[in-house]
């Protein structure tokens, strides 16, 4: 039979096993080590816990380097300014045409005021489920602080969906004045919408007796966010310019961009469309073809239009 010294080291050693599968609780990053940070589930299952990520290397995007999305520029960076001031500000969502600079703004707004206090968390949307911790654990920190979720959206019965949607209103605990919630999405209502929840009351035993509340629970989400901000498709024209400022910085010289655009055209039609991620796509297999290409020109060249632009 085992001796008691034996037992309490087997218990020990149990004990030490379990710790390795219980959840913890969401352990605060070195906050100085960047300026964004990523949160990440450890796994899927029991034990389940979460970890903030400083981002190493950050998009180096700038306002001033958008172009032609003023208006939206405008309204998302007074937002974000009053909100770093200490004012009252709202919930983002950034809806609109995929490739058009809903992400890439957001990115910029945070390059620019990252030295007055703002800091950014980026949560994916099956992550959205730990939320309520996230805002807990950043709960009276000096800094401000984003949380973002890019190309939102969701399928019915979604857990997340729920979360997000007690965070952004409607919970006995608020989140803290120093968060807000930016997220980016080319569905303005982020659930599906179907002709049948527009059907009047059917009268069988499957009929939905108040159809109209179907609809009101499918929009009640994108109506908590107080700011909606709208992306539109790019025209030819600012579809080329994308283009000769992403040829000109991969050192192609002004004919060469000019005979392109007949190919640059080409191309966003058989993609079926003339975003801002098509040019960069067009230019860099382009210029990569021009043996003649000189040297990139700075990054600070960036137009609307960059490969990350959501």
């Amino acid at each position: 039979m085992p001796d008691f010294d034996t037992l309490i080291g087997r218990a020990e050693a149990l004990l030490a096993r379990l710790e390795t599968v219980l959840p913890h609780p969401l352990a605060a990053p070195d906050w100085s080590a960047s300026i964004a940070f990523r949160y990440r589930r450890r796994s899927a299952g029991f034990g389940s816990g979460g970890l903030l990520e400083p981002v190493r290397h950050i998009a180096p995007l700038r306002l001033d380097a958008l172009k032609e999305i003023d208006g939206q520029k405008e309204r998302l960076l007074r937002n974000t300014e009053q909100f770093v001031h200490g004012r009252t500000a709202n919930n983002v969502l950034l809806t609109g045409a995929k490739g058009t600079g809903k992400s890439s703004l957001i990115k910029a707004c945070l390059n620019e005021l990252a030295p007055q206090g703002l800091r950014l968390i980026e949560v994916d949307k099956a992550d959205l489920i730990d939320l309520p911790d996230l805002v807990d654990l950043v709960a009276g920190r000096p800094e401000r602080f984003i949380i973002y979720c890019d190309d939102l959206s969701f399928d019915e019965g979604e857990p997340g969906y729920k979360a997000l949607k007690s965070i952004l209103d409607g919970t006995v605990a608020q989140s803290g004045d120093n968060v807000l919630v930016y997220a980016t999405s080319n569905r303005r209502h982020l659930l599906p919408e179907r002709m049948a929840d527009n059907l009047a009351a059917t009268y069988t035993d499957e009929g939905e007796m108040h159809p109209g509340e179907a609809v009101e629970e499918k929009i009640s989400l994108s109506e908590r966010f107080g700011l909606w901000i709208s992306f539109y498709p790019f025209s030819q024209r600012e579809y080329l310019a994308i283009v000769a400022q992403w040829l000109g910085h991969f050192g192609l010289d002004q004919p060469a961009i000019d005979a392109a655009r007949p190919l640059a055209l080409v191309w966003a039609l058989e993609r079926g469309s003339r975003s801002g991620r098509v040019a960069y796509q067009f230019a860099r297999d382009h210029a990569g073809r021009d043996v003649h290409a000189e040297a990139p020109t700075p990054i600070a060249n960036y137009v609307r239009g960059t490969p990350n632009h959501g």
